[in-house]
């Protein structure tokens, strides 16, 4: 049988028609969904496919980020519970006199007028007068062991009244006498004993390689009077120069010292600044008056060779090299039309015996001359926040050094063998 395509048409159009319009509401259903499930409409509070996936990854992030915070948390408790016992409170007592007050009568109008009147027109003037001297505590600061002998490290400020005594508190409440064993001329910083064995202690850190950002901690006997406080922070600058003054005038400059944000306050001073794992990266000294959050440490390579140097001679001797230098500016350079802007001008001193190169000197034996310019030790340029003395006092006596230098219009080096520093300098 056959049929035409108008037959069919005629025999079938309610069919057909049926069919087309059912396909185009599953069409149009098909459609809706697909767009539904793609493109969340304003104000729907369900969950399209695609924004799930991208809340999934976000919670993912978010919960990396929460387990690397609680790791640094769990670090820092550790290295507080490991360093506490080894810091230490150091107060500082003295014999103050002790001042009582009295009158003293006195008559205006002389002892006649008291022949005639009496008593009555005396005046009693208040005048004080010393009656002998007792111990007081005149201050505090802190510091830390370094061996399980005793050796404690803090720093020169702290303990610098030749008059006054040293008590250091540990932090589980034990007291004990301390003697003041070297203080260093030229840094601030002092090595104590107690007797006694077993002193849990810190090791040093390399100091060296600190950067900007890294998290620190310091532990000290805030403003003399919370002990063992704990600050955390970070690393806000490195190397630089300061001019810290204590509250007798006296002031000093401190060169190539670590910037940090974690709290420093009064009687922190000598305490130590650590890195995430408990090792001193630095030891506390000054912090900016009227600023927030802007303390100061000595790097703990410079402390560790004055430590090294007493636990080795049993006093502070100092490697030295044997010249006297200023360090170059840029305003030093045009004035004197150097050829560089940086290192250190080996120049004489102020009178005509002090000599540019000390004779019989390291740098002698070497062949340094006055007007020579040293730019670099073992690769440290000598330039803003880095003297030569920092970079000297952070070598060991008897260590042989690399020295760049501007020679007579010609860089060269030439390797120097440290000495130890003679006492007169």
């Amino acid at each position: 049988m056959r049929y035409s395509i108008k037959s069919f048409w005629q025999n079938n159009k309610n069919v057909i028609a049926t069919s087309a319009f059912v396909s185009f509401v599953m069409f149009f259903i098909f459609s809706s969904a697909l767009i539904f499930f793609v493109i969340k409409p304003k104000g729907f509070s369900g969950v399209s496919l695609f924004s799930g996936q991208k809340e999934n990854f976000a919670s993912k992030n978010e919960a990396v980020i929460e387990r690397n915070i609680e790791k640094e948390e769990s670090l820092v408790v550790a290295a507080v519970e490991k360093a506490n016992p080894a810091v230490v409170s150091i107060v500082i007592s003295k014999d103050v006199p002790i001042i009582e007050q009295y009158f003293q009568e006195f008559n205006p109008f002389g002892d006649l007028f008291d022949e005639f009147f009496g008593n009555d027109f005396r005046i009693q003037i208040p005048q004080q007068r010393q009656k002998g001297t007792q111990k007081q505590e005149v201050g505090g600061g802190s510091g830390f062991f370094i061996s399980s002998d005793g050796l404690i490290v803090t720093n020169r400020h702290v303990v610098d009244d030749e008059k006054a005594e040293y008590t250091v508190f540990t932090n589980d409440g034990k007291k004990y006498e301390a003697q003041v064993l070297a203080k260093d001329s030229a840094f601030d910083v002092a090595i104590l004993k107690v007797k006694g064995n077993n002193f849990p202690y810190l090791e040093f850190g390399d100091s060296s390689n600190l950067k900007l950002g890294q998290t620190v901690i310091a532990i000290g006997n805030a403003l003399g009077e919370f002990r063992n406080s704990v600050s955390v922070g970070v690393i806000s600058g490195i190397a630089r120069s300061v001019v810290a003054g204590d509250t007798f005038g006296r002031t000093e400059q401190l060169e190539g010292v670590i910037q940090t944000d974690a709290a420093i306050n009064p009687g922190n001073s000598g305490g130590p600044l650590l890195d995430i794992h408990g090792k001193v990266i630095g030891v506390n000294v000054a912090m900016q008056r009227g600023a927030e959050n802007i303390g100061f440490a000595l790097p703990a390579n410079m402390v560790k060779s004055i430590a090294q140097s007493v636990q080795q001679y049993g006093e502070i001797v100092r490697p030295y090299l044997g010249v006297r230098y200023i360090m170059i500016t840029e305003e030093l350079k045009k004035k004197n039309n150097l050829s560089v802007d940086y290192g250190a001008l080996v120049v004489r001193g102020e009178t005509a015996q002090d000599l540019a190169v000390i004779p019989g000197s390291p740098a002698d034996k070497a062949g340094i001359v006055e007007n020579d310019i040293i730019l670099e030790v073992d690769g440290v340029k000598l330039e803003k926040g880095v003297s030569l003395a920092s970079l000297i006092r952070q070598k060991q006596i008897g260590q042989t050094i690399k020295l760049k230098i501007w020679h007579k219009g010609a860089e060269k080096e030439v390797m120097v063998k440290l000495e130890k520093a003679p006492k007169n300098l």
